[in-house]
């Protein structure tokens, strides 16, 4: 392709021009919100993450309040995003931030990449955007940036060709003498051109401002950019859940071991099968049980198969080995799965 130094410098007129200047973690050198919203945007697309965004910089507003927060706070502030092992390592990571490095975060993508959560693409954005590194970055927009713009069709499955890629990434970096202040922009303008343009189908390619230096759109095929031949396949599990609700709404919860489904987070007891759901009720009262309309909840590559069974008790006098009564001011703050949530609201409300 033409001169990379080129390609780099029309990616930061566009962005200047055209990106996104709006988000609310944006137009900012501050690379804590700049580290909250990158782990927040993993897998999770910008809309959802504007509020979870906000609300967590009004409670926790720097570094040290969230290392200081307690991990119920944080995962609670946290349910319904998904990916929950993010929020343990953003409030491990945090930690590790003020006790290794006096609460500043490194300004080296190598430094940053040793934290708890920080991989090399997400530790590349905080010190680009933030420090001006001369680092690529290579999230899934970036990715299909870059093997369109190269042509790169080698597949991503091999790790050998993930490592070239990189270094495709690298080569289209603006010029050494340029970094310090064309990288937060460059960067930045990738992240834009991924999400807004380069899309995965019907990618805009005629407002494009890189198609001239694009390989895949003078070979009239982009959409067959990047290639990866290896995808996981899909799977299914069954569950059931044992919903014990008191008369003035309390309900009893379970903290979820680490790993698993769920782990870290409170959520209604889960079974493997009926008759284990059962078999935790004393059998004089399981005619008080009450099957609940089975539904299903969509992860990633999994599809979870959720059968409540709902249990009104008059007080909250039974108890199990592990586990609490939460009141109704209780435990709409604390972190619950989004479907267990869902349930219990719609169960408010009927």
């Amino acid at each position: 392709m033409r001169a990379a130094g080129a390609f780099a410098a029309q990616v930061v007129d566009w962005q200047r021009r055209c990106g996104r200047n709006d988000l609310p973690w944006q137009n900012t050198q501050d690379p804590y919100r700049v580290w909250l919203s990158e782990i927040m945007l993993q897998q999770t697309q910008v809309a959802t993450v504007r509020d979870y965004f906000t609300r967590f910089v009004e409670r926790f507003p720097d570094v040290k309040s969230l290392a200081e927060a307690s991990q119920d706070d944080v995962m609670g502030l946290w349910s319904g995003l998904g990916y929950y092992s993010r929020a343990r390592n953003l409030h491990r990571c945090a930690q590790q931030v003020m006790t290794q490095h006096q609460g500043a975060f490194p300004s080296r993508s190598d430094a940053l990449e040793t934290l708890p959560g920080i991989g090399r693409s997400t530790a590349a954005a905080i010190a680009s955007l933030c420090f001006g590194e001369r680092v690529a970055i290579l999230d899934a927009n970036v990715k299909r940036v870059v093997t369109r713009v190269t042509g790169f069709d080698a597949d991503l499955a091999l790790a050998a060709n993930t490592r070239a890629l990189w270094e495709a990434a690298a080569a289209l970096l603006p010029k050494l003498e340029d970094a310090g202040k064309a990288m937060p922009r460059y960067t930045q303008g990738m992240m834009d051109l991924g999400a807004t343009v380069c899309l995965p189908r019907k990618p805009a390619c005629s407002t494009c401002p890189v198609q001239s230096f694009c390989v895949a759109t003078a070979a009239g095929d982009p959409q067959k950019y990047p290639v990866r031949t290896r995808t996981l396949k899909r799977s299914s599990q069954s569950i059931w859940l044992l919903w014990a609700q008191s008369v003035d709404g309390a309900v009893w919860f379970s903290k979820r071991p680490t790993p698993g489904v769920w782990a870290g987070l409170y959520c209604l007891p889960l079974f493997d099968s009926e008759d284990a759901m059962l078999r935790s009720v004393p059998p004089h009262l399981r005619v008080e049980l009450d099957a609940q309309p089975v539904f299903t909840h969509v992860l990633t590559h999994k599809d979870l198969h959720l059968h409540p069974w709902r249990w009104s008790l008059p007080s909250e006098a039974m108890s199990w080995d592990e586990g609490q009564w939460m009141g109704a001011q209780d435990w709409p703050r604390m972190g619950l799965p989004a479907p267990i949530r869902k349930l219990l609201q719609q169960g408010l409300s009927a």
